[in-house]
């Protein structure tokens, strides 16, 4: 069998052409790689490529899946909607956005949290949805983030927060702006009472995400090769006038630099959760 196109092969014995079912192959976007790649080998490796070690972006139901012991996981506050206070319009009113996301994820914003069991370690799981407007944060994921906080420090279980996100959401202006704050203090309160804040970084975790809760963990992990960082690099270099090394908000850089601890490949996550579970008890 030779491939004819991206669609068709051919049967060299009979010399037929037959179609190829979509969907089944992908490229892999690794800069260094390229490949195709079946899907399903794709999808069965944690969506991380097998020939080079990309990992792709999820979703939060396929985090929660990847991260939760099978069948633990019980969502919490999931009934929260996000409103439209500001009758905010752009390209699209805000509302139609809104049904569109919803419509497209089957969720109400971009947040899934609850409380699960990692490898037989209890704890409050949250993790943000790329799925939904980019994981951005608006009043809602500020909220359900702040009560998986307080639900830590009711219960006394030990927080789980997966960021990726690209900031703020405009739409909601000074509203999204407020949960940056809202978020903190709540991690403030649960640093007093004595809790663990494990926080996982992901591709991409940018903007107001970043320069709030994501970075106040007590352990700051993150997958190979995460985009991190507040601005774009383009908005750094023409603000600080300098030439900016290559690759200065990926995770490695940042764990060379110190401003996280550790970068963990997708498939270890678990285990090196739960470890940190262990320790921090």
């Amino acid at each position: 069998m030779t491939q004819a196109t991206s669609k068709t092969w051919v049967d060299v014995k009979s010399g037929r052409r037959n179609a190829i079912p979509e969907g089944l192959w992908m490229r892999c976007p690794g800069s260094d790689c390229g490949q195709m790649i079946y899907k399903r080998h794709v999808e069965a490796n944690l969506h991380v490529c097998p020939e080079c070690g990309h990992h792709f972006r999820v979703g939060a139901v396929e985090r929660v899946a990847q991260l939760a012991d099978e069948g633990s996981f019980v969502e919490m506050f999931g009934h929260l909607v996000p409103g439209d206070p500001l009758g905010f319009e752009d390209l699209r009113r805000y509302t139609d956005r809104l049904a569109g996301e919803q419509l497209k994820t089957g969720r109400h914003d971009a947040v899934m949290a609850g409380e699960a069991f990692i490898k037989g370690r209890q704890a409050m799981l949250c993790c943000l949805d790329l799925s939904f407007m980019m994981g951005s944060m608006g009043s809602v994921v500020g909220e359900v983030i702040t009560r998986t906080i307080e639900r830590a420090i009711e219960r006394r279980l030990p927080l789980v927060i997966v960021s990726g996100s690209g900031g703020a959401r405009m739409q909601e202006s000074g509203l999204s702006l407020m949960q940056m704050a809202k978020t903190s203090a709540a991690l403030a309160r649960l640093d007093d009472a004595g809790g663990l804040f494990i926080s996982v970084l992901t591709d991409p975790t940018t903007g107001g995400v970043t320069a709030s809760f994501a970075m106040l963990g007590d352990i700051i992990i993150a997958e190979p090769g995460a985009l991190i960082g507040f601005a774009g690099p383009r908005v750094i270099q023409q603000t600080i006038r300098q030439e900016l090394p290559d690759g200065f908000q990926r995770s490695e850089f940042l764990l060379d630099a110190g401003l996280i601890d550790r970068v963990v490949p997708r498939k270890d996550l678990r285990t090196e959760i739960a470890r940190f579970i262990d320790y921090g008890g």
